[in-house]
């Protein structure tokens, strides 16, 4: 499977950023709905451990929450390739809204 990434800096520090990430999946869940028919997440420590499907397709990975950084990794289907650019800008600015 093809992998996508994403990297996006903040100054929270590790343990803020957590905090203001934790509702990170229930808020994407409702933002989406209309495109995301299953989600879910799991947190260990400062990991998010998730799987999504939209529009058919299921995307899974991880979210790492470093002290000025988050690293977003994971997996696509080959038919969603042609929207890896789409995927990995709308996780960026998710993640910088919800940073804010």
């Amino acid at each position: 499977m093809p992998a996508f990434r994403v990297e996006t800096s903040h100054a929270l520090g590790q343990s803020e950023a957590v905090i203001r990430l934790k509702s990170f999946v229930d808020n994407i869940r409702e933002q989406f709905k209309e495109q995301v028919t299953e989600m879910t997440g799991e947190w260990e420590e400062t990991t998010l451990r998730f799987s999504l499907t939209t529009y058919g397709f299921t995307i899974s990975g991880t979210l790492d929450v470093k002290e000025t950084q988050i690293d977003v990794a994971g997996q696509l289907p080959f038919a969603a390739v042609a929207f890896r650019g789409k995927i990995q800008q709308t996780i960026a600015q998710e993640l910088n809204r919800a940073l804010a």
